[in-house]
């Protein structure tokens, strides 16, 4: 219709008209923001995921910090656990005073290196507080365990992202181990005969049943350079470990983060990430303080 014989329509229904969209377009401008966002959230996921392994990568920094804080103040890195005979079971008897529990005061955590009591062991009434408190600095934002873990309907138990390596295989905790925290152990750098920057110090693990809680010297906070388990993102807890239930077995490290990488600490301060698909024998070589071998540089 031209305009001559366009009736006489008042300005502004004439230009509301103009403005009004079909339903064709309005799906085509649906279509496109919902491809915009798809392309986004990848990127978007991306990002929170780097900046979670950032936040890991200076927990893991500021627990290292810890570890060397204390070798300065006692000449030695402190032991894996105390209290106990070997070998270490991941039961809830005995002593089980672990690492985390030195390091206490040189985590600025004065409070509960005070509330705890060593003499009674780490599972004593008197000691329930400090096993209930979290500590910000032990939890690895991309862990899909829970930080408060209750475990056969005990009462709960924060728990730790972090462990201390004790050994370069799949073997008990005891006192012969090879690794930088293991029973009674008293690692000084004299000690790494392999060399401080090729020796694991301490690294991530996925949230297990029965965890004993950060406090205590077992599975909880120290595990081997045994091969990584295969890794299940649709469970919470590694059941990978192939005899979880078994009291003397320990497990090795993992963790929950994108991109299949598992921080770690060497005994010389530095922080990588490393492969899960790294070669088993360069992992129990890390994990190894003197086994003597040209050090791996491929991790």
């Amino acid at each position: 219709m031209s305009p001559a014989h366009m009736p006489n329509l008042p300005a502004g229904r004439r230009l509301q008209s103009s403005r009004a969209f079909t339903l064709v377009e309005l799906l085509v401008v649906i279509a496109i923001i919902a491809t915009l966002i798809g392309l986004l959230l990848p990127a978007v996921q991306s990002a929170r995921e780097a900046a979670r392994r950032c936040k890991c990568q200076n927990n893991v920094a500021q627990l290292g910090l810890a570890l060397h804080s204390y070798e300065f103040a006692y000449e030695a890195f402190p032991p894996g656990v105390t209290g106990d005979t070997g070998p270490i079971r991941n039961l809830a008897e005995g002593k089980h005073v672990g690492w985390i529990i030195r390091l206490l005061p040189f985590m600025e955590e004065n409070s509960l290196d005070h509330r705890f009591t060593p003499e009674d062991g780490v599972y004593a009434a008197s000691n329930v507080r400090v096993r209930d408190a979290g500590i910000s600095v032990l939890e690895c934002p991309s862990s899909s365990a829970s930080s408060f873990y209750q475990p056969n309907g005990d009462p709960r138990v924060a728990v730790s992202s972090y462990v201390g390596c004790h050994h370069d295989v799949e073997a008990p905790i005891d006192a012969d181990n090879h690794g930088m925290l293991f029973l009674d152990s008293r690692v000084r750098f004299s000690d790494i005969l392999d060399g401080s920057s090729h020796t694991l110090l301490i690294s991530e693990k996925r949230g297990s049943e029965g965890d004993l809680g950060w406090p205590s010297g077992t599975r909880a906070t120290l595990r081997n350079t045994s091969p990584f388990p295969k890794r299940d993102p649709n469970k919470r807890f590694s059941h990978d470990d192939p005899a979880p239930e078994d009291p003397l077995f320990v497990g090795g490290f993992g963790s929950d983060h994108a991109g299949n990488l598992v921080v770690a600490g060497l005994a010389d301060g530095a922080i990588r990430s490393i492969s899960r698909d790294i070669s088993p024998d360069v992992l129990r070589q890390l994990g190894h303080r003197a086994d003597g071998e040209i050090p791996a540089s491929d991790y």
